[in-house]
């Protein structure tokens, strides 16, 4: 029998998904300064706690060197890199968790990407110092002591979810941000142990996931969760930062630490296949994986249809982005027999249902949408922008 949305998942450690159904990691633009949570965050978090069995939290940031990553003037990105922060994580899981479903902090460093640090007057930290064209300012090297110190602070954060009451952690190796950088031949240009080889490049984002993995065996309730994420290329035309290939042999080693999922981070749709190939992402990626590991994809999903196939054709779990952004019971629905009540658009008449924060209301309502996929219906609420935010 094919796989069902509504079917109950155990994962490898043990914790039991209530359905097949994920709320993807997204930026809430709601962060006050430092990376602190907010009233919004909060209430932004507690509308979703029934958009899917499994809901991660966005992108927060283990080092005070790793964000916060965001549009200049907007509310900042949040961040778990102090114990200062425990009292916003409790709030967070807790709005998350009312409803009885599982609640995953997604940790994160932003390397080049955290513009906040420039904003502030800050030094910008990356594998290698390569004036990149698409910013406009410098990065500078991380030393070697630096790395090490990362790598401990995502075991750290780590220790501040299980503290905060969170069922699991993800690793973000993917979108551009410092683990994709160091395992991307075009960002990491180091010679020494950490850069230079396949292996070298690897070095890194397998040496947080063994941090990760030895706090959560030290610390963690059974059960605990834990998730990598990867963007399976990193192809900007002729030039290759990594291909597939290489994204296979790094998930072949991650998933020797006996991880409970591997989430593809796919932009061009959640049945979306490399160039040349017969096999879809999630098909070659599966083929890898172990009969513990579960495969969970992301990418175009907007209503029960799309999730249906996703979960019966490519994977074990199926994430849901912009869809629970403009439907926040995206899985209370699918699971109620009302998948055919699904909102598929934003409009004027449903902002106050979708529970937008200011910030992406804001974001979303721009004729560029901050540039983030654009909503499905959001040149309806172009009227409602009132750059508030805008620099």
């Amino acid at each position: 029998m094919p796989n069902q949305l509504t079917d109950h998942v155990t994962l490898r450690h043990g914790a039991t998904l209530n359905n097949r159904i994920v709320m993807s990691p997204m930026q809430t633009h709601s962060g006050l300064k430092g990376g602190f949570a907010s009233d919004d965050t909060i209430q932004y978090y507690s509308a979703r706690s029934r958009a899917a069995g499994m809901l991660i939290t966005e992108f927060h940031y283990v080092s005070e060197n790793g964000g916060p990553a965001y549009v200049p003037g907007y509310p900042e990105q949040l961040g778990a890199y102090s114990d200062a922060h425990l009292e916003g994580l409790r709030k967070t899981v807790q709005a998350l968790k009312k409803d009885g479903n599982k609640a995953i902090l997604q940790i994160h460093h932003a390397g080049r990407a955290a513009v906040g640090r420039h904003v502030n007057g800050l030094d910008v930290v990356a594998p290698s110092a390569i004036d990149f064209s698409f910013l406009d300012y410098p990065v500078r090297e991380l030393t070697i002591t630096e790395i090490d110190d990362i790598i401990l602070d995502f075991g750290k954060a780590t220790k501040r979810a299980i503290d905060a009451g969170f069922d699991g952690v993800e690793i973000h190796g993917a979108n551009h941000y410092l683990i994709q950088q160091f395992f991307s031949k075009l960002s990491n240009l180091r010679t020494d142990k950490w850069g230079g080889s396949l292996n070298k490049r690897m070095a890194f984002p397998l040496a947080v996931v063994k941090e990760v993995k030895a706090i959560v065996d030290e610390y963690a309730p059974k059960g605990f969760i834990i998730g990598y994420r990867i963007s399976p290329e990193e192809l900007h035309g002729k030039n290759v930062g990594y291909d597939y290939t290489e994204a296979l042999t790094l998930i072949s080693e991650v998933i020797k630490y006996e991880l409970d999922y591997i989430h593809l981070s796919l932009w061009a749709g959640y049945n979306s296949k490399p160039e040349n190939s017969e096999k879809s992402y999630a098909e070659l990626f599966k083929e890898i994986l172990d009969d513990k590991t579960k495969l969970l994809i992301v990418g175009g999903i907007f209503g029960e249809d799309t999730a249906t196939d996703a979960i019966e054709n490519y994977a074990d779990l199926i994430a849901v982005a912009r869809g629970t952004l403009i439907d926040p019971n995206f899985a209370k629905k699918v699971t109620e027999g009302k998948g055919d009540t699904i909102l598929h658009k934003i409009s004027p008449e449903t902002v106050e249902y979708s529970h937008l924060t200011p910030g992406l209301l804001e974001a979303f309502s721009r004729e560029d949408s901050l540039g983030l996929p654009p909503l499905p219906g959001g040149e309806t609420i172009r009227h409602l922008h009132t750059g508030k935010y805008d620099i």
